[in-house]
């Protein structure tokens, strides 16, 4: 089945999660993705939250597959900050492979944020983020 953004912001929590242990990892993302956060699924509030954020504060991220890398596009004006290393390792909700986007050695601001993601569709990732190990929220990433 295909998903797109709103789809996402529609799904009940637990629909995303279901989502996400159902699917594999894929490879490893090269390129400029535009991402989605999606805070509140499920509920009239995702979509405007989603924009806002989008607006404002993170606009997605920027792989470089080879050096095992990311930066995210954040701000108003989409600066390149916040870098992340990038491999594969068990996901910390289901113990299943994904892709990990690890903050903690590259970032001081970010140092405790983990972030994983699996492959949806075509160039198309959800994902999960971590406090430490305590949940966050989650997000896509259109390639």
């Amino acid at each position: 089945m295909a998903y797109d953004v709103p789809q996402l912001l529609g799904m009940s929590q637990q629909q995303l999660d279901d989502l996400f242990k159902a699917s594999a990892p894929g490879d490893i993302p090269n390129g400029e993705a535009k991402g989605t956060a999606i805070v509140a699924p499920g509920t009239r509030f995702s979509d405007n939250i989603a924009q806002i954020i989008n607006v404002f504060g993170w606009q997605g991220k920027i792989f470089d597959a080879q050096k095992g890398v990311l930066k995210n596009k954040i701000l108003a004006f989409g600066v390149h900050a916040i870098v992340a290393k990038v491999y594969k390792d068990k996901s910390w909700l289901d113990g299943n492979e994904c892709i990990v986007l690890d903050y903690s050695d590259t970032s001081f601001v970010a140092s405790r944020i983990r972030d994983e993601i699996r492959l949806i569709g075509p160039d198309f990732y959800l994902g999960k983020v971590y406090w430490d190990k305590a949940r966050l929220i989650d997000f896509c990433l259109q390639f």
